[in-house]
């Protein structure tokens, strides 16, 4: 993967109002699943034209696809910076929906956040107690065919510069990728976070990344 050349096209989608106007929903998903194939910012907003120009809900549905168009290729490239590292083992399946990785045999599903308004606690709080954001953090995201309790690691941002725009930061591939090879280079699987659901132990952690 060419990490300078993705992040020039996420930043791209920078430029414009990050604007959901809804929760992720499986139907929705359906009609934007073109952005998996298009690595190009100006090719996904043609595609885009093409295909809702006289739907009648055109905006919601551009706002949409541009918004899991970004976040569909960060996390595309945070993965393949974890599946780069000596310590870490790919999956032989990339579609697998629970994992992605193996760190020390511990398979790992990733997911990159901005730090949640809705945790109702301090940025410094949550740094200190580490479990109460990511139980919140399980309960309250993924929803649908996306929620899960498997191990998983959370990457969250936060822009202290600016607190609207911690999604940005998702367009900061060279950034993140310091971060997470710095994590990497410490990992100790004794100071994952544990917690049972269904009589199963679940192994998560936090991975900051603060500017």
């Amino acid at each position: 993967m060419n990490y300078v050349v993705l992040e020039k096209e996420l930043k791209k989608r920078t430029k414009l109002p990050y604007y959901w106007g809804r929760k992720q929903l499986d139907k929705f998903d359906k009609l934007t699943n073109f952005i998996y194939k298009i690595d190009s910012f100006s090719s996904v907003l043609l595609e885009i034209e093409i295909k809702f120009k006289d739907n009648s809900q055109y905006n919601n549905l551009k706002n949409y696809s541009l918004n899991r168009w970004f976040n569909f290729w960060s996390a595309k490239a945070v993965e393949a910076i974890f599946c780069e590292h000596k310590n870490v083992k790919p999956h032989i399946d990339p579609y697998n929906k629970f994992t992605d990785f193996f760190i020390e045999d511990i398979s790992f599903d990733h997911k990159t956040t901005i730090f949640p308004n809705g945790f109702n606690k301090s940025i410094p709080y949550a740094i200190e107690h580490k479990g109460e954001l990511i139980q919140w953090l399980y309960k309250n995201q993924s929803q649908q065919q996306r929620k899960h309790f498997k191990n998983r690691l959370f990457i969250v941002l936060v822009n202290y510069q600016n607190e609207k725009e911690h999604w940005k930061l998702k367009a900061e591939i060279s950034w993140l990728k310091e971060i997470i090879s710095a994590y990497l280079c410490k990992f100790e699987s004794e100071k994952l976070y544990s917690f049972k659901n269904d009589n199963k132990v679940v192994k998560a952690d936090i991975i900051w990344a603060i500017k």
